[in-house]
């Protein structure tokens, strides 16, 4: 399980460090995609299956379903670390997270999110901000 909040920093070549408490749960091979609300989404290969398992059973007659699809999988990309425990993010993916310098990796349960600072601090103030109504919603779930 992935859980915590990391500062790095993403060199001029896009290379990032992964916190070695996450290398060693992603193992060698892993994807990066487009995450939501702005993030990149960072799978273990084995979790990614489950995932590409999900999506291949929406049905495809549903233009959202085929949009949610595309999204996920257009510019996902397997990755492995090099031998400093970096990670090369491509152009494309930096651009959908506005990734500059300064970067929040962000375990979440069976993933890694990986955040542009300014936008993360944004997204959990506004959190904070609504947590007790978030709350009440998952009182359904038995959280």
């Amino acid at each position: 399980m992935f859980m915590g909040e990391f500062e790095h920093s993403l060199d001029s070549k896009g290379r990032l460090i992964i916190p070695s408490k996450f290398r060693d749960q992603l193992d060698s091979n892993f994807v990066v995609t487009r995450g939501l609300d702005g993030c990149l989404f960072v799978y273990p290969l084995s979790e990614w299956r489950l995932v590409e398992e999900k999506l291949s059973q929406l049905p495809s007659n549903k233009k959202n379903n085929r949009a949610f699809v595309r999204f996920m999988f257009a510019d996902a990309v397997q990755c492995d670390f090099d031998k400093q425990g970096r990670i090369i993010i491509p152009k494309k993916l930096r651009l959908h997270a506005e990734l500059q310098k300064e970067c929040v990796l962000v375990g979440v349960s069976n993933r890694v999110e990986i955040w542009n600072k300014a936008r993360w601090e944004e997204t959990i103030e506004e959190t904070e901000e609504n947590f007790d109504d978030i709350a009440e919603n998952l009182i359904d779930f038995g959280l």
